[in-house]
């Protein structure tokens, strides 16, 4: 659960914002999208693994002789 504290001359659009970017910095909405579906152990390591190999592949050093 957040919580903002909040003074009373603030107003309520600076409370907003404060909200909204602690609720983006703790990642709960990238929490609940992952824990919408399950997906086994196997596949995560394939995927991680597929994503290194893709982002070596794409960004990596190319040394050519």
């Amino acid at each position: 659960m957040l919580i903002i504290d909040v003074k009373e001359s603030e107003s309520i659009d600076k409370a907003l914002k404060k909200y909204k970017r602690k609720f983006e910095r703790a990642g709960i909405l990238k929490e609940l999208r992952r824990r919408k579906h399950f997906t086994k152990p196997s596949v995560q390591r394939r995927t991680k693994v597929l994503k290194a190999i893709y982002r070596e592949k794409t960004y990596g050093e190319h040394v050519e002789q």
